[in-house]
């Protein structure tokens, strides 16, 4: 049999490996939009969590398996559709994830300073797409939206020391702008309150410890909550009650003429209403938020207005509420309101030898590992249908070959993963010359010219 997987982030490789390692006949091709692999590994995870990024070593093992083939460069639904790709394939699975972000809906948030997390990230992390992004950090008041781990890794790398960022794979262009920056407080608001956090306990216990940075958190906002975490499940009690341990511990006190620290703080049920524009309506100020109250308990409580609000002072915005994927290619079905493919276990609904995995599947949550199960659920999907006979495997299917001249016709040239390696060769040697594990190439023109397309 051949399968195709569309996309080689985390869900692409782990459905790969798992069909791979599961069936012994299967021969598996990835495509992937950009000349480079890895999707989110490389261009989400941030750049001072190198031990995350170990997973690359088990994807790089997966593609230069014999029976695996990968093809960056090669955006579906463009160069080649997925009809075009059933065609050529016994069993198609969407493992593109969420290429776009949730919108905040609020008048103002198109003014300079306001950005999404996803592309605030993108910057820092070389993703092409926002390698102009030119963030204006001219300003001392940070604010974030949204309380997950995405957030933080924000707020850490606007706080950092830069003597840490040195040392990791940021990229050239953003480490310089951070240097520049004037950002010395970093304000993380969130609509619900500290039992409805969504970041987890190791990426508040990095903050809390950043060097030069102290936490300003509100004990008002913790009052009789040891008591209602009590019979909490694990996480969510250790988590909260290092946020109240972290309330209550004294500052350091600053020597006597030493700069003030930097500071981040936790603000709670608030919701935004608007991004205040400066006196010349030529970019952000501040924002108004509307003061919540919450309706039921634990994960499924509501914030409600109270008919309050509160301005803050801010000349930086970013807008971490989630990621979103978006619809590939007409002959696929879409959920628009839930922003996925509809399925059940990874078999698209209505559509015989197409799947999903990962974020286009579920939806933009979870961590590494979570997509790793998601993905071998859906490869389960795609081995049971081979098994029982639900994929005619009986008439061969020409695989890459058909695709090929397809996008050759269409003037597509391929990236092979050695062409990849060539691609990382280089970046880790101009990383090597700056002391960094790699210096990112954030232009895919250049890419294509290393490899000598």
């Amino acid at each position: 049999p051949r399968v195709c997987v569309v996309g080689s982030g985390p869900a692409g490789f782990y459905t790969a490996q798992h069909i791979l390692k599961h069936h012994g006949g299967a021969l598996v091709d990835i495509y992937e939009k950009l000349p480079v692999p890895f999707g989110l590994v490389r261009f989400g995870v941030a750049p001072d969590h190198p031990e995350v990024k170990n997973v690359i070593n088990t994807f790089t093992q997966t593609a230069r398996s014999e029976r695996c083939a990968y093809y960056g460069n090669v955006t579906v639904g463009r160069d080649v559709t997925v009809p075009e790709l059933q065609q050529a394939y016994h069993a198609v699975v969407l493992s593109y994830g969420a290429e776009d972000n949730r919108v905040l809906g609020i008048p103002g948030e198109n003014l300079p300073g306001v950005y999404s997390a996803r592309a605030f990230v993108g910057w820092y992390n070389g993703l092409p797409e926002n390698r102009d992004l030119k963030p204006d950090l001219s300003c001392e008041t940070a604010l974030i939206l949204g309380h997950g781990n995405v957030a933080l890794d924000i707020a850490r790398i606007l706080l950092s020391p830069l003597q840490l960022l040195r040392k990791t794979d940021i990229t050239d262009s953003s480490l310089a702008a951070l240097a520049c920056s004037k950002v010395k407080r970093v304000w993380l608001v969130g609509r619900r309150g500290p039992l409805q956090v969504a970041f987890t306990i190791k990426e508040l216990r990095e903050m809390i410890n950043l060097p030069g940075a102290r936490a300003v958190l509100d004990p008002a906002d913790f009052t009789g909550l040891e008591n209602a975490v009590k019979d909490a499940p694990r996480p969510r009690k250790r988590l909260t009650e290092l946020m109240i341990k972290t309330t209550l511990e004294k500052p350091v006190e600053v020597q006597a003429g030493a700069a003030a620290p930097r500071a981040w703080g936790l603000k709670f049920q608030r919701s935004p209403q608007e991004v205040l524009p400066s006196a010349d309506g030529r970019r952000a100020r501040g924002i108004r938020m509307a003061l919540t109250r919450l309706e039921g308990s634990g994960d499924s409580a509501k914030a409600i207005p109270t008919g309050d609000v509160e301005e803050l002072e801010c000349g930086l915005v970013l807008s971490s509420i989630g990621y979103r994927s978006l619809p590939l290619d007409p002959a696929v079905p879409f959920d628009s309101q839930r922003g996925v493919i509809p399925n059940s276990s990874g078999r698209v609904e209505g559509v015989p030898g197409l799947y999903c995995s990962g974020w286009v599947k579920r939806g933009p949550t979870g961590v590494i590992i979570t997509t790793m199960n998601d993905s071998f659920d859906t490869a389960q999907s795609v081995l049971e249908d081979l098994q029982g006979g639900v994929l005619d495997i009986s008439p061969s299917r020409e695989g890459f070959g058909v695709v090929e001249s397809i996008l050759r016709s269409r003037g597509v040239r391929p990236v092979s993963f050695s062409d990849w390696e060539k691609i990382d060769a280089a970046e880790v040697a101009r990383g090597k010359a700056a002391g960094k594990p790699r210096e990112k190439i954030v232009d895919p023109a250049e890419m294509l010219r290393i490899i000598g397309h």
